[in-house]
């Protein structure tokens, strides 16, 4: 941790020529007031605009100049900006990085322009039903909480952004004791240290106090009629927080369900009824909740048959034993796709970065490991029957109901 507050992590992978480096600020749209929903991700393209000493193309040019590239992304908790460069020129990233979050220009023309961008991105969402859903899902199932908000705001909270909210939200929150800098691939710890000191070390600054509440889930069922030839569906209950106890056996749940081709959903749905081409199940998790959800598209003659089916294998894991060879699948699969993964300077630096957000420690590989052997059927069995509770499920469809 430097003196200002700003932690610095990393992880050599000598086998590797690259470094993925990444600048974390823990502000995501949940921090957001209901009035300027989507300042955060508003502020992640204000930032790319141009900086006190360099435009938008200038940074675009010296990225592009070494083969790097240079993107971020905004979600409900976390912000994160990030570049991958040969490691060569880990200087000029974290250059770039720090110029973005220390410098922004914020030009009045940039930010009107921008905000036209973002706009197009919302009607992007609005026009795409199998990508709106899960925004109108949240929005019922966390309804009158931020964590149900879209990250992209909406096209009102989008025009009422003002110029000086902006720098506001950047004084609350873009402060040193709210980053994070994570970077993994060919490196050193030392040199990025030193390189990160150089660039933010002066940075000063506390961030505002955030008391954040959890949410409370509403199992309500919600349909929004279009004419689409296809009905779009999300089912969900509660899952559970980042950190809980339980998450190895609440991943396996997920790897069983539906979360690949060998999955249960994806088998009886799709490849023995042919009834969705595009069926899973997923995961979301925060500080102080999570969710456990289930995507369909079908045709609106099917549309009850396959909700009959999505509550009768939720139904099936809350009530049978699970099969242990079933069960040793899903433990290989989940390794499997944990260690593929880390091949990646990218999932790498993720990795770091959330363990210090969510644990405030590292999180090694071999205590993964040892985490989801270690899950046994009767904690996997607790875990089903307190998730997959008749009375906890929400839903929401975008289509035709015949």
């Amino acid at each position: 941790m430097l003196p200002n507050g700003l932690i610095v992590l990393t992880e050599r992978m000598p086998q590797v020529r690259s470094v993925s480096i990444g600048l974390w600020v823990r502000a995501g749209s949940r921090w957001e007031p209901g009035s300027a929903a989507g300042i955060s991700h508003f502020i992640e393209h204000l930032l790319f605009k141009g900086t006190t000493s360099r435009s938008a193309e200038d940074i675009a040019r010296a990225i592009d100049s070494v083969g790097g590239t240079l993107d971020a992304f905004t979600s409900r908790e976390n912000t994160c900006f990030f570049a991958k460069v040969l490691g060569e020129h880990l200087p000029l990233a974290v250059d770039l990085l720090s110029d973005l979050l220390r410098h922004p220009r914020l030009d009045p023309d940039d930010l009107e322009k921008e905000r036209r961008v973002v706009l197009e991105e919302i009607k992007m969402v609005e026009d795409d039903p199998d990508d709106l859903i899960h925004d109108l899902f949240a929005e019922r199932f966390w309804a009158g909480h931020p964590l149900g908000r879209s990250v992209l705001g909406s096209r009102g909270t989008l025009a009422a952004i003002t110029r000086e909210a902006v720098l506001q939200h950047l004084h609350d929150y873009y402060q040193p004791d709210r980053v994070v800098v994570a970077a993994a691939g060919d490196l050193e710890h030392g040199r990025v240290a030193d390189l990160v000191q150089a660039a933010l070390g002066d940075w000063r600054g506390t961030s505002a106090l955030v008391n954040g509440s959890a949410p409370v889930c509403q199992h309500t069922a919600h349909h929004e009629e279009r004419d689409s030839a296809q009905l779009h569906l999300v089912l969900g209950v509660e899952g559970l927080p980042y950190g809980h106890a339980d998450r190895w056996a609440f991943y396996l749940q997920n790897a069983i369900l539906g979360s690949s081709m060998s999955s249960r959903l994806f088998q009886e749905i799709r490849e023995k009824r042919g009834l969705a081409y595009s069926i899973y199940s997923y995961q979301a998790s925060f500080q102080d909740s999570g969710l456990m959800a289930v995507y369909a598209g079908t045709s609106p003659e099917s549309y009850r048959q396959v909700v009959s089916l999505i509550l009768e294998e939720c139904r099936r894991l809350s009530q049978e034993p699970v099969d242990l060879e079933e069960f040793r699948r899903a433990k290989a699969q989940l390794k499997g796709n944990l260690l593929l993964g880390l091949e990646s300077t990218s999932s790498r630096m993720t990795r770091l970065a959330k363990a210090e957000i969510y644990f405030q420690r590292a999180v090694d590989l071999d205590e993964i490991i040892q985490s989801i052997d270690g899950v046994t059927p009767e904690a996997f069995a607790a875990l089903n029957r307190s998730v997959f509770r008749p009375d906890r499920y929400g839903l929401t469809t975008i289509g035709h109901l015949p």
